[in-house]
């Protein structure tokens, strides 16, 4: 078995060819320190498994430059930045990480709650940058007794509902499978999306990028939210309509953002390859600029798509990443999606 994987770092690299699991697929294994896109293709292009993460693109060119290509693995729960109705044509299986990062990305939830609404970052930052002890613009709120809505509930959105509780916040929630047990067991409500958006004090989304979730808070709902509210992201850039946002932010009607994602990740991430290389994918230059905005705004928080970044959540993410190759090679497929 030929596998390919794609932006990999040389301690994962040195982590997976340590593993006996890995060892025992008798892989012929080559790593890539760039993504895979149509605008980066190797030179060798004969393998049979392609492991990748969520700054890659396979597209259709991709899988015509892949003619072996029988396995996709990402290492994600996100599945976006894969084609999986071309997959699915050419019958090719695509595997994620359903669960890694469920108290990951929800303690770091927490992280931007508390910089965002008690102003952490503007102190640290005033402080630093003048040496001025000024408290002027400084204040911000306690979280018991506050509304936190979240959007989604699977595993991270539990947890983030969980740790609310220990703030004693009241926690409503919503998603498109309710489970009424974690409901009970954590202690929150599900209601609809609607009153979720209408009565947060906090509203934080943890649901994945799809068709029905593009653009899930938009300029038709988002000045329905609660005036002073915050709203938090590290799902999906796409989930929000950053010009919504942007005018919701500039208008006073936003009390603040946290967002670890954004639409247009990829182009403001590195701008000069773009500028310099292009990218026969167009981005929308006006989502962009409003991005700009956004990172210079005094009351949003922006962080470069961080949430799922420790030592323990990766190393999850890898460990599965192997049982999924395992899976494939004996015919028993785990974490398919699609």
């Amino acid at each position: 078995m030929n596998i390919a994987f794609f932006r990999i770092e040389p301690w994962e690299r040195e982590y997976i060819e340590s593993r006996e699991e890995f060892k025992k697929l008798g892989a012929k294994a080559v790593f890539f320190d760039e993504g895979l896109d149509q605008d980066h293709i190797p030179t060798d292009t004969g393998a049979e498994v392609i492991c990748t993460f969520i700054d890659s693109k396979i597209t259709k060119p991709v899988l015509d430059a892949f003619p072996n290509v029988k396995l996709i693995t990402t290492r994600s729960t996100g599945f976006d930045h894969i084609d999986l109705e071309e997959c699915k044509k050419r019958g090719i299986q695509v595997a994620n990480v359903p669960k890694y990062g469920e108290n990951t990305v929800a303690e770091y939830t927490f992280g931007l709650i508390l910089a965002l609404v008690r102003k952490i970052y503007h102190s640290y930052d005033q402080i630093r940058e003048t040496g001025s002890f000024d408290l002027q613009g400084m204040r911000g709120m306690d979280l018991k007794g506050k509304t936190l809505g979240v959007i989604g509930t699977g595993s991270i959105g539990q947890n983030v509902a969980r740790i609310a509780r220990g703030f004693e916040m009241q926690v409503i929630a919503c998603d498109k499978y309710p489970n009424q047990q974690a409901a009970k067991e954590v202690g929150f409500d599900y209601c609809e999306p609607e009153r979720a958006i209408r009565e947060s004090d906090i509203l934080t989304l943890h649901v994945p990028y799809t068709k029905e979730t593009h653009h899930l808070i938009n300029k038709d709902n988002i000045f329905t939210m609660k005036k002073g509210a915050y709203l938090i992201n590290t799902s999906r850039g796409q989930v929000i309509e950053t010009e919504a946002l942007v005018k919701a932010l500039h208008e006073g009607h936003l009390g603040g953002a946290a967002l670890d994602v954004f639409e247009e990740e990829g182009v403001i991430k590195d701008e000069l390859e773009f500028l310099l290389q292009g990218s026969s994918e167009k981005p929308d230059l006006k989502t962009v600029l409003a991005n700009h905005v956004l990172v210079d705004m005094p009351n949003v928080i922006v962080t470069p798509h961080n949430a799922f970044n420790t030592w323990e959540a990766l190393q999850r993410i890898l460990d599965t990443t192997i049982q999924n190759m395992r899976g494939f090679q004996e015919g028993k497929p785990v974490n398919l999606v699609g």
